[in-house]
């Protein structure tokens, strides 16, 4: 097999595999070689599942031989987020608290990417409980960029972003709370679709904060996201906030659309403008023309109190997490980093009254936002504000500001958390020092075939998806 056919994407795969031209077996152990030689590297797993995945790549090999193809999934290489419920393989979600856990069910999107045909590979590393960006883990480990093994791949899915980024699967199932799937796969290189809020369950997945969590895929494409979402988006009894909505065929959809000739863009130059660092400027400046180039329409948009979304979204997630690791608190309070732990215990200590204004100030910017939709098809900014830090580093140069990464990383991303809207990372360049950059582009409340249809415009009309990742010496 050649070794380059492991870095591409569904879209390529798929056909080759649904024709018998390789097959789920052959894929798997190559795979799973490039595993065992970046493990040590890019440390993008907790748990390699070597024996589940070669039973469900030969069940794969089997059903395809005999005529019971699945669709685009069967037989694909994907990992999953350590923190969603996998029945029969531990589940940590990055914690020494939940280190021995093996649960007795899947969560419901893996449950619905398995009966897709999906081949885990295993359990993606990282934030421990998903209360960070940068993927340091004092419990398994920090994750590493594959583009840069000194520098962090963001988080809290970091993991999930260096394996798809590395070839170590060719498809990740992350999760999003202030930007969890959108950082690293700015920061790794890859796409990272945060859906609308309700659109994918999340029963199984451990929550941060229950009202701000989001289930969505990291993929080498958009239409690879396209194709996974499709797969785990819909209702589900076991999830009451899980919207009751059709699930379209997005891959479909996005290849019937005639382009994006006449869609509005919006630009917010105001808050998603401020405080970023030249090359990223420059290169989503950059695909904003490419963007007009190929017909859409860019309009200048104001949104207020933008300002106020890192203090929401704090107070939210401080209150929101403690109340579900109270117990843990209380039993094995010393199994939590100091970091974590920290953070959790504070929100025991914020007023009742802060989270309720935090809630009313949101519903006031998701109004904010709504009037800007009227306006515009879909808004588009930088994903990151900073390249990814050496691993340890605590603070970013965003332009002209010096800020902690953690409040960089967050500042474009949490509006699309608080308020639910869908939004992508697509890659649209790279910085001198070899570092990814990432185009933001956020939708109208579940319109992930407009979000999903200018990414792909924007990707075919450029070459960055196809860049492959080299192989560390």
């Amino acid at each position: 097999m050649p070794e380059d056919l492991i870095s591409r994407p569904i879209t390529e795969l798929a056909p080759l595999l649904q024709s018998k031209q390789i097959s789920p077996v052959e894929l798997f152990d190559e795979v799973l070689n490039r595993i065992h030689q970046l493990q040590p590297k890019l440390n993008s797993f907790i748990t390699v599942t070597e024996a589940e995945g070669r039973k469900a790549a030969t069940e794969a090999e089997a059903e395809i031989r005999n005529g019971r193809y699945r669709g685009p999934l069967h037989g694909i290489p994907i990992s999953i987020k350590d923190l969603f419920a996998t029945r029969g393989v531990r589940t940590t979600a990055g914690s020494k608290v939940l280190g021995k856990w093996v649960p007795d069910y899947d969560a419901t999107a893996v449950t619905r990417l398995l009966q897709a045909g999906m081949v885990m590979v295993g359990k993606a590393n990282m934030h421990e409980f998903a209360y960070g960006v940068t993927n340091n883990n004092r419990h398994y480990g920090p994750a590493r960029n594959p583009r840069d093994q000194t520098r962090v791949p963001g988080g809290s899915s970091g993991g999930s972003a260096a394996a798809v980024a590395s070839s170590q699967c060719t498809a990740s199932l992350g999760s999003d709370t202030g930007g969890s799937i959108r950082i690293p796969s700015a920061a790794c290189g890859t796409v990272g679709l945060k859906p609308t809020y309700g659109r994918v369950s999340r029963f199984g997945a451990i929550p941060l904060a229950w009202s701000l969590d989001h289930v969505g895929p990291i993929t080498k494409t958009v239409e690879d996201a396209a194709i996974i979402l499709s797969a785990i988006a819909g209702p589900d009894p076991n999830d009451p906030t899980a919207s009751s909505r059709a699930v379209p065929d997005y891959r479909k959809e996005i290849k019937l659309a005639n382009g994006i000739r006449g869609l509005r863009l919006g630009i917010p130059r105001q808050y998603f403008f401020d405080h970023v660092d030249p090359e990223i400027r420059a290169a989503v400046d950059k695909a904003i023309r490419e963007l007009e180039s190929l017909g859409a329409l860019t309009v200048a948009v104001d949104i207020p109190n933008l300002e106020n979304c890192a203090a929401m979204e704090a107070h939210i997630t401080l209150v929101e997490a403690t109340s579900y690791h109270e117990p843990y608190l209380k039993r094995q309070p010393d199994d939590y980093s100091p970091e974590v732990r920290t953070n959790l215990e504070a929100g025991r200590y914020l007023l009742g009254t802060d989270y309720v204004k935090s809630q009313r100030a949101r519903t006031l910017l998701l109004r904010n936002f709504n009037e800007a939709f009227q306006h515009v098809d879909a808004i588009v900014s930088p994903t990151l504000p900073a390249f990814p830090p050496p691993v340890g580093e605590e603070w970013v140069q965003s332009g002209d500001l010096r800020e902690n990464v953690i409040d960089a990383f967050l500042r474009f991303n949490i509006p699309y958390d608080l308020t639910g809207f869908p939004a992508i990372s697509i890659p649209c360049g790279f910085g001198s020092t070899g570092l990814p950059i990432g185009l933001q582009i956020a939708g109208k409340a579940f319109d992930e075939t407009t979000v999903l249809r200018i990414a792909h415009a924007y990707e075919q009309a450029t070459s960055w998806h196809r860049l492959r990742y080299a192989l560390p010496a």
